[in-house]
């Protein structure tokens, strides 16, 4: 009788390499590996794919989602200028529902009962994994076996030897680093004391800011309905846009990120961000939509985005009220059309020059000088009509005895 299948989330790293023999001997289970490719630096796939296959997997797959990546989920967050607690742009959390759904996919394609996953107890990871794999598919097992199997760090690497499952050198980085195209995320070691300066060697993306250049650089970007379609007026993808200004920004100092975080799990940690492209073209997003949305709707977006990010972060990417919320983004974005220009220098990003077809900044009603057309005359009845209301409780407040404070 063939053995059931459990799809395993695959990094490469000492976890997942251990979990794939533990499945086996704790679970009875064929391990299938799969490795996804959201554009991950420094990394050599290929390698993964044959290192799980060493370790005893049944199958190994490397599926490059990159440009889907970018056009189903980046494109999205960049709509809704999607930033947790105003600083994070959801580097880790927007990477995982596409994992999810292609960990889904492939359980379907092999008739697998289970998907497992490498996420510790403690993080955000496990959450987002689990609900997104039951929103797909409620009828599928997770299996958690870092969560699961007790061990410590140093009792995996044991465990591994005993195998002959290849483990990290001792020379291994002391740092937990998660990327993507999207950014890059840093945590452990020294950086746990939110009191010691992040040495400059876990930067990757980004120049030191004293270091960079010393002369600015402008860059502009070309938007078409809320998109990202022109740098410096050369079309392209929205995968090679954000690849683009990694670089430019990176090599000037821009993108840097650091914080205390506040986990879903409940916990607070301190978290390293390089993330030059995403907070650029989120700058320059937000810089276009000023001239191009009405201000009621501005404002009101404003709210909606701070919940959409909240949602994604906490794992809901499949969750009803995050899809309507796409919706309502979708509609804002049809004419925020234009272009921005964005200038670099020295650890900065700053806009600098923003235009549309579609822009409500009018210059005749907006100037000071002669060529004024906005009706002055008209404001003393406005001022009248909107603080009516107020007036009146005035009155009524000083009839009984209780004025305001002078």
């Amino acid at each position: 009788m063939d053995k059931q299948k459990v799809v395993l989330a695959y990094s490469g790293g000492l976890d997942t390499s251990v979990a794939i023999q533990w499945l086996r001997e704790r679970h009875d289970l064929d391990v299938v590996a799969l490795a996804i490719d959201v554009g991950q630096l420094r990394q050599d796939l290929e390698m993964v794919r044959e290192k799980a296959l060493g370790i005893g997997a049944v199958e190994s797959i490397v599926r490059d989602v990159k440009t889907e990546y970018v056009d189903d989920f980046v494109s999205k967050a960049l709509q809704a200028n999607a930033l947790y607690e105003n600083k994070y742009p959801l580097v880790s959390a927007l990477s995982r529902p596409i994992i999810v759904k292609h960990l889904v996919e492939e359980a379907h394609r092999q008739g697998a009962h289970y998907i497992a996953h490498g996420c510790t107890g403690k993080g955000n990871d496990q959450v987002r994994f689990e609900v997104g794999i039951m929103a797909l598919d409620p009828d599928l097992g997770v299996l958690a076996p870092v969560r699961d199997w007790g061990m410590t760090r140093e009792e995996s690497m044991e465990y591994a030897k005993e195998r002959g499952i290849p483990v990290p050198t001792t020379s291994e980085s002391p740092y937990s680093i998660d990327d993507n195209l999207w950014g890059r995320a840093i945590e452990c070691g020294v950086l746990e004391d939110p009191w010691t300066e992040p040495p400059e060697d876990i930067y990757v993306m980004t120049s030191a800011a004293r270091t960079a250049a010393d002369e600015s650089e402008y860059v502009e970007i070309s938007f078409r309905e809320g998109l990202p379609v022109a740098l410096d007026g050369r079309i392209m993808g929205l995968e090679e846009i954000v690849t683009g200004l990694n670089d430019v920004a990176g090599s000037h100092g821009f993108g840097r990120i650091d914080m205390i975080e506040n986990r879903l799990v409940g916990l607070k940690s301190r978290e390293i961000y390089e993330v030059p492209g995403a907070l650029a073209l989120i700058e320059a997003h937000k810089a276009l939509e000023d001239v191009c949305l009405e201000r009621d709707l501005l404002h009101y977006k404003l709210g909606v985005e701070q919940k959409w990010a909240e949602l994604v972060y906490n794992g809901l990417w499949f969750s009803p009220l995050k899809e309507a919320l796409d919706g309502f983004i979708e509609s804002t974005q049809q004419l925020v059309t234009g272009d921005v220009k964005l200038r670099f220098f020295k650890g900065s990003c700053v806009v600098v020059g923003r235009r549309s077809d579609y822009s409500l900044y009018d210059y005749e009603l907006a100037t000071y000088d002669e060529a004024d057309t906005f009706d002055h005359a008209a404001s003393k009845g406005f001022i009248d009509l909107w603080g009516l209301p107020t007036k009146v409780w005035a009155h009524q407040r000083k009839r009984a005895g209780h004025e305001g404070e002078v």
